[in-house]
């Protein structure tokens, strides 16, 4: 059975029950070495787990990330904010003994390029600006400037956070949209509530589509690409084959025996 969840405020939401296994199996194995699909087969035609050796979880060291591909370029004008519904086209996945790496090779798997220096463009709504003070932080530690919307400029001020204030949309120009035509803006973290909001901000999203500009729309996705960009910066992105993961796996299992 695939199960999908929700967690929102601590509670847990079953949005669907399939009789089919999902695609996130094949990640599932590829990270554990554990042929989940043969297994359950194996399973379902009467033999059990202790016959087929699978009696203990399995440990690993290193982590996988999991990252959808999502094909908005393809439809001109579509408005990319993410949702309960399916968007994507399919996944990839980046794996390495700690999560800035791994995310970060899953984005350049997905097409999705991380900027190691330039602007950072941050509009965020009321309820996420504790949170985002510390990313801007640690953007400014790793030598980006920051361009920010009137509130959200105030905001860092407060914090002792230097930023560059923006015209919105609506505000009259030169605005966002300019600054990301004229390909001044690196990277945007652009968090909305509400519908009002959400239609305001579509133009910064669908330009950034139109001028390859990347994008994060919730706090934690900003904090995700920070890790990366930190480990893209230091140059240190190794390579390994499925194969020797699988074979270090094998070798912990065994000396845990």
């Amino acid at each position: 059975m695939n199960v999908q969840f929700a967690v929102k405020g601590g509670e847990v939401y079953i949005l669907e029950v399939n009789p089919r296994a999902s695609r996130t199996i094949p990640y599932v194995s590829k990270t554990t070495g554990l042929a989940l699909a043969k297994v359950a087969a194996k399973v379902m035609a009467g033999m059990t787990l202790k016959e087929l050796g699978v009696t203990r979880e399995i440990s690993h060291a290193h982590i996988s990330v999991k990252e959808s591909v999502l094909p908005f370029e393809r439809f001109p004008g579509v408005d990319t904010i993410l949702g309960p519904e399916m968007k994507s086209t399919g996944e990839v996945m980046g794996i390495d003994g700690d999560f800035g790496t791994a995310y970060a090779k899953a984005q350049t798997s997905s097409f999705n390029k991380l900027p190691l220096s330039g602007k950072i463009f941050i509009s965020v709504r009321d309820e996420d600006k504790s949170a985002v003070a510390e990313i801007a932080r640690q953007l400014i530690d790793k030598d980006f400037t920051l361009v920010a919307t009137g509130g959200t400029a105030q905001f860092l001020d407060t914090c002792g956070l230097d930023s560059e204030v923006v015209l919105k949309v609506r505000e009259g120009r030169p605005n966002i949209l300019d600054l990301i035509k004229n390909k001044e803006i690196s990277f945007i973290i652009n968090t909305v509530s509400g519908a009002e909001a959400k239609k305001d901000s579509q133009s910064i999203r669908t330009n950034a589509l139109l001028y390859k500009v990347p994008y994060s729309t919730t706090i934690a996705g900003a904090r995700a690409v920070i890790r990366a960009i930190e480990k893209l910066q230091s140059g240190r992105l190794g390579i390994k084959s499925i194969q020797q993961y699988h074979e270090e796996i094998a070798g912990a299992m065994r000396s845990v025996t």
